[in-house]
Order: structure tokens, then C-alpha cells, then sequence
């Protein structure tokens, strides 16, 4: 007669037998889908930020759209009706590569420029993911905390902004040239430090802008990947200027 002892060392032996020919085969177990990231979105119940089922499905109202980042592209969705979120997505390769570059800081004359035959009162968007809005609240993701480029949306003027730390009462002015747009912060003269509150002030009159940085760490190459991981560190302004871009 058998024991019960040996015959539950049978079953797990049977049971890791099992499971090692079906490595040696290459067979898998269930597929885990991979989370894609509403980057725009005009639907309630699916903000920008949220994640949902790459190979779920999603139901939206007449009038809804919502615009996901996948592991193999965008997709955007338009209601009435119900959309497989991970079906038939846009390739954005091109356009993410013009997006997260991140060369080492340098002043630059990008951004919008107002003329008297054309005057813009729209407000620019960031043309690069990790440029610094000075007149932004919120949680800002880098890559490298020493390589930090302040950008306003309009260009015109020579305008001085002080970079301040208020846990270490240090404060550092940046000055944007007439024409500039983009200005680096000097890491000689303040050095960042993930998970601190810092301010910037502009001119009088203008509201400071308080912002919280967060390291990303190594290099994301996939949008969806990045999108993730901006979502999971807060950093939202970056997840909606995905959206608009791609």
C-alpha cells in the first residue's frame, strides 16, 4: 500500500516534470496582457493616466474619445460603441523619436515667436517632453536631475526666473535672451534632488510655479513603457504632452 506522504511526492514530481518539458518546448503559460495608458481622453470613466486592458475591450458614449498608448502603437477611439483597445494600432516610432530627446542641456531659440502681422494668443505646447514649463505646477520626470532646461512658451523679451529651494532657503536665477525659449539651470550653482519641491518665479505678477522631480532612472525606448512609468511617478503634464504629440 502507498502512503500518502509518498504519493503527494509523486504529484509534485509529476507536477515539476510537467512543467519542465513544457520549458524545453517553449510552451507558455496564459499570456499576461500588457496595461495600455489613456494619454487624451474626453470620457469620464477613463481619464488620462488611467490604464486599461491591452486586449480588453473598452465601451465609449457618442461624443467620447479616448486615445491609448500600446505596446505596438496609438489607437484612438471614438464613441458610440464598444473598441478592442489593443486592435490595429498607429505606429508613433517616428514621432516618439523627436519627442524624449535628451541631450545634454543648451540654450536654444525653439519655441513660438509673436509678431505684429501674426499675433498668437494660443499658448504653445512643449515642443520636448522634458523641457521644464516654468509656469507649471506638478511632478516633472528626468532622466538626468543635472540636466535640467527651464522652457517658456513665448519668446520674446529678455526675462530673468528664480529657481528657488525652499527646504534649503538657495535660489538661482535663470535669464532667457530676447528670442530664447529655452535656458539651462546651472547644476554648479543648485543641485536637484528627487522628491524635493522647488519654485520658480517669474516676473511681478505672475504666479510661481511649485515642481517635484522624479528620476526616471535608465533610458525607456517604448511609449507605452514611458507612459507607464510617468503615470506610476505622478507626472501627468508629461502623460497629456504624449497624448498631444502622438
Amino acid at each position: 500500500m502507498v502512503s500518502g506522504t509518498f504519493k503527494k511526492q509523486m504529484i509534485r514530481a509529476a507536477c515539476a516534470s510537467t512543467t519542465a518539458v513544457g520549458l524545453s518546448l517553449g510552451v507558455a503559460g496564459p499570456a499576461v496582457a500588457a496595461p495600455a495608458v489613456v494619454v487624451k481622453s474626453s470620457a469620464q470613466e477613463y481619464p488620462v493616466g488611467s490604464k486599461v486592458d491591452d486586449a480588453g475591450s473598452i465601451t465609449l458614449k457618442s461624443g467620447d474619445s479616448v486615445t491609448v498608448l500600446t505596446k505596438k502603437g496609438t489607437r484612438t477611439m471614438k464613441g458610440p460603441g464598444t473598441f478592442q483597445v489593443g486592435a490595429q494600432p498607429k505606429s508613433n516610432r517616428a514621432r516618439f523619436a523627436n519627442l524624449p530627446r535628451t541631450r545634454a542641456a543648451s540654450r536654444t531659440a525653439t519655441g513660438a515667436v509673436r509678431s505684429a502681422a501674426v499675433e498668437t494668443t494660443a499658448r504653445p505646447m512643449s515642443p520636448n517632453l522634458y523641457y521644464v514649463d516654468v509656469a507649471k505646477s506638478g511632478t516633472m520626470c528626468l532622466y538626468n536631475l543635472e540636466q535640467v532646461r527651464l522652457w517658456r512658451p513665448f519668446n520674446e523679451g529678455i526675462v530673468t526666473y528664480t529657481v528657488s529651494d525652499p527646504a534649503s532657503d538657495m535660489s538661482v536665477d535663470v535669464t532667457f535672451d530676447d528670442g530664447e525659449s529655452v535656458a539651462p539651470l546651472d547644476p554648479a550653482l543648485m543641485a536637484l534632488r528627487e522628491g524635493r519641491a522647488y519654485t520658480i518665479a517669474g516676473p511681478e505678477g505672475s504666479d510661481p510655479a511649485t515642481i517635484t522631480f522624479a528620476n526616471l532612472g535608465q533610458q525607456i525606448r517604448n511609449p507605452s513603457d514611458l507612459a507607464t512609468a510617468l503615470v506610476d511617478k505622478g507626472c501627468m503634464d508629461q502623460v497629456t504632452l504624449m497624448g498631444e504629440k502622438l
